[in-house]
């Protein structure tokens, strides 16, 4: 047991402070996030809005995360990551709060819209401090840790969430995520320091090349869109299944979401240190994770019983945390070739696509077909990913041959000569 537990704390070594100071910031400010696993349910049921309803606002809370992406890619960019984050750190925290007192569908439309589009100018600008701040050896671990950092404060969150609502009402959660922003703000403005971090925004890419010429990047791009739109079923349509097939409590609810915050917790860091040392491609793993967490959705049609909910949600954890990191590696290895803010942006925003449609296709189809057939067409979209990656891995490596082709005659050339 204590060899494991060594085994366990090594695969955290060699990661820099400030990457550290990032992934509690990260952690205060995700442990807010209660109030978005209980979005769909919050609105049915305490403002009385229709699934169809749900399913445009949560469209106009993918559009904003859009444009608060691609805004954030832009003036990370321009004036540096630090002043990105503090600013959307505060006013999110402020947002958030206000939201709570939005009860009519067109105004709850625009305040999600302005909350996420302020709440994910974070994301680009966070991506490339930890490039910044991480040696390129460690950058797929620091990723994880980040990623730890959030999913412990998911693990926390929905269960805390879920005792809040039982004990008080949905209107603590805002107050609770409003709050944690800003406190995570006070963190990162105390602990990292701006001078520093004003010289890492200066260094620029010679000849940047633009993202939208980068074919290998876009069907990534493509293929994070639809592993996105997978994936967000666990946050507006799953609670919804758990809630009206299962007959689960919010409580109840709140702890199955939470699992797979404490499987991360407990079996990122060590799967991705272990994966990192093995003969398997970024595109490869990405691949695996996207097969997991389609499975995770076609199971749900073999049965009636509870416990495939837990199987469920294990295969969905364990793909993504095989699916995130090396998508979060591959591309900030990508990003390396142009402005870091401009790819990362791009990265960010084929989760915000998703967002768009990913709740609202999913939202529709129960209200039309049912929870049997959607899962069927979410599973088709899984597999649709998984030829996207299987295609971009073709395509890599066809690059690489074609490269090795035109060094090898670079040589025979130089050698004749």
């Amino acid at each position: 047991m204590k060899t494991l537990f060594n085994n366990y704390v090594n695969t955290f070594k060699g990661l820099s402070t400030e990457v550290w100071w990032l992934s509690l910031i990260t952690l205060i400010n995700r442990a807010g996030t209660m109030v978005i696993p209980f979005l769909s349910l919050y609105l049915t049921k305490s403002l009385n809005f229709t699934p169809s309803d749900v399913g445009w606002i949560m469209s106009a809370f993918g559009l904003g995360s859009v444009v608060g992406s691609w805004l954030g890619g832009k003036l990370t960019d321009k004036i540096g990551f630090y002043k990105v984050m503090v600013f959307s750190l505060l006013a999110t925290g402020g947002l958030f709060i206000v939201l709570q007192f939005l009860n009519t569908f067109i105004l709850f439309c625009l305040g999600i819209f302005l909350v996420m589009l302020v709440a994910d100018m974070f994301r680009p600008a966070i991506f490339v401090a930890l490039s910044a701040y991480s040696k390129p050896e460690n950058k797929i671990r620091s990723v994880t840790l980040i990623r730890l950092a959030i999913n412990l404060g998911f693990s926390a969150g929905p269960a805390i969430g879920g005792i809040i609502i039982t004990s008080l009402s949905y209107g603590g959660l805002f107050w609770v995520d409003g709050i944690t922003c800003i406190l995570a703000t006070l963190v990162l403005v105390n602990v990292l320091n701006p001078k520093k971090v004003k010289t890492l925004d200066d260094v620029k890419t010679e000849n940047p090349k633009s993202v939208y010429g980068d074919k290998a990047f876009l069907i990534f791009f493509m293929a994070m869109v639809l592993f996105g739109v997978v994936f967000l079923q666990y946050f507006s349509t799953m609670p919804l299944y758990y809630k009206d097939a299962h007959f689960l409590s919010e409580f109840e609810i709140g702890l199955l979401l939470g699992l797979n915050g404490f499987l991360i917790f407990v079996f990122e860091m060590p799967l991705i240190k272990w994966l990192e040392n093995t003969r398997f491609t970024k595109t490869g793993l990405m691949l695996f994770g996207a097969i997991l967490t389609g499975l995770s959705f076609v199971i749900l049609n073999f049965t009636n019983w509870a416990g495939v909910l837990v199987i469920g949600m294990l295969l969905m954890s364990f793909g993504e945390m095989i699916a995130f990191p090396f998508s979060n590696a591959f591309a900030l290895d990508r990003a390396k070739k142009g402005n870091q803010g401009e790819y990362m942006a791009l990265y960010s925003i084929s989760f915000s696509i998703a967002h768009i449609f990913g709740h609202n296709t999913g939202l529709q189809l129960i209200d039309k077909v049912g929870f049997d057939n959607t899962w069927y067409i979410i599973t088709l979209l899984a597999a649709l990913c998984v030829f996207l990656l299987f295609l971009l891995s073709q395509y890599l490596n066809a690059l690489k041959r074609r490269k090795e082709k035109i060094k090898n005659e670079e040589e025979k050339e130089i050698l004749w000569i």
